[in-house]
């Protein structure tokens, strides 16, 4: 079983750099799914309050047997409830389906500029987690000029930025904005869906490293040293996902990647969501 490596946050915590997600997985089918994935190694678990799906990680993790303490939890407010008192209420309703009394990375799950609530959503986040309820908090789906505003009302940085993140779309300026004020990048749909894997440059590098195509996005992740939470309920695909250490891309791999970029996304540009 893999060993995976852990990224220090700017508030001393850790971050487990493969985590499993469980978006648009079923609650009643999350709880297994969540079970699979700890048994094959993974300790970080991303979930939502919009996946509607809390009740079963927290399931599938005291089925475990593993210490609450050995998994790493993220959950997320959704936009509609950004606001301070609503995204306390939040929180707690988070807390209460996953049967915690602590979350490791509690997020802002969108910014919804056109309701200019984020920075009384960020407040709330800073309340949680300075009454020890949230162990680190973030921001998800920020561009640089969320992040800026802030930084600039509140004085504090996320410590974790959350974003669409692929071949496709490899957010370069916001990696660097991230890595130059201490942020960890973390992505999401980090294979665009599943439908870069098509891709016949991705398939030779899998060919040449004896590895699936999805391993190769996942390793060219894990390379450039974000967080990436793949997400799979076929148990197999749950292990392979994982299983990225045992090789290396090398430079002329990295270039052959850095070419399929389009700017392509498969979710919202967050400034027009909500």
């Amino acid at each position: 079983m893999a060993t995976i490596p852990e990224i220090p946050l700017n508030d001393g915590h850790r971050i487990p750099q493969i985590g499993f997600g469980v978006y648009k997985i079923p609650d009643s089918e999350t709880a297994d799914a969540v079970v699979s994935a700890l048994d094959a190694g993974y300790r970080h678990i991303d979930t939502a309050a919009f996946y509607d799906n809390e009740r079963g990680v927290g399931e599938g993790i005291r089925r475990s047997g593993l210490d609450r303490e050995d998994v790493f939890v993220t959950s997320k407010v959704w936009w509609d409830q950004n606001g301070y008192d609503s995204t306390l209420r939040s929180f707690d309703a988070s807390l209460d389906r996953l049967g915690f009394d602590t979350i490791d990375l509690f997020l802002i799950h969108w910014p919804a500029p056109k309701h200019d609530k984020y920075v009384d959503t960020w407040r709330a986040l800073e309340q949680v987690r300075d009454e020890g309820r949230a162990r680190s908090i973030g921001v998800a789906n920020f561009h640089i000029h969320h992040l800026e505003r802030l930084a600039r009302e509140t004085g504090s940085v996320p410590a974790v930025n959350q974003v669409e993140l692929h071949p496709w779309l490899p957010q370069q300026e916001v990696r660097a904005y991230d890595a130059e004020h201490g942020i960890v990048t973390e992505a999401w749909s980090p294979l665009a869906r599943g439908r870069i894997l098509g891709n016949e440059p991705l398939a030779a590098l899998a060919r040449k490293h004896g590895v699936t195509p999805a391993q190769i996005v996942i390793r060219w992740h894990v390379q450039l040293g974000d967080v990436v939470i793949p997400k799979s309920v076929n148990p197999q695909r749950i292990r392979q996902n994982l299983d990225v250490f045992g090789f290396e891309l090398d430079a002329d791999d990295l270039a052959v990647i850095a070419a399929l970029e389009t700017g392509e996304r498969t979710g919202k540009d967050p400034d027009d969501l909500g």
